[in-house]
């Protein structure tokens, strides 16, 4: 799917974004009673951050990143490698950010990646999604090549960095 900015003319980089679920995504199921995923929300967020950049959006998968296996991080960095553009932001749930992260560093692409998510659902009031999706966007074409997570109103450096499960933050390691 692809989104076109009204700056598009004036050689703006295009970002991709690379939408692979976590709660980013999800929303709450009123007759099962649990989150679950429908679609992504992220043109629904470029829309509404008034986003005038060229952006591509690619659903990779729709997981919770808890479920997340091997290959499902396989297929981001392939996605990853592909991909034409130099920019690219990754939704991702925050549960295994890291080690996805860990993946695409390793890999060391010339390409400036930044991974976010969110603590608590884009549909659901108090959501963090919007202003981490803004803090990734804004840092994919402030950044140099490499691999980074964007969480907290922070960037980090995919190998100094790691969820702390009992504040519900990021923090640098």
């Amino acid at each position: 799917m692809r989104l076109h900015g009204i700056m598009e003319n004036m050689n703006i980089p295009r970002i991709r974004v690379i939408v692979t679920g976590g709660t980013f995504d999800k929303h709450y199921d009123e007759i099962k009673g649990e989150l679950t995923f429908r679609d992504t929300h992220v043109p629904e967020i470029l829309k509404c951050a008034r986003v005038s950049a060229p952006v591509e959006v690619e659903l990779n998968q729709l997981i919770d990143s808890l479920y997340m296996q091997d290959e499902n991080r396989h297929s981001v960095l392939a996605a990853c490698e592909k991909a034409e553009e130099a920019r690219i932001i990754i939704t991702h749930g925050t549960d295994t950010m890291t080690e996805t992260a860990r993946l695409l560093g390793s890999a060391s692409l010339d390409k400036t990646i930044v991974l976010t998510g969110a603590m608590i659902p884009y549909k659901i009031q108090g959501s963090d999604a919007l202003f981490n999706f803004g803090v990734a966007f804004a840092a994919v074409q402030l950044l140099p090549p490499g691999v980074y997570i964007a969480m907290n109103g922070r960037v980090f450096d995919w190998n100094h960095v790691r969820k702390n499960r009992a504040q519900g933050v990021f923090e640098e390691i």
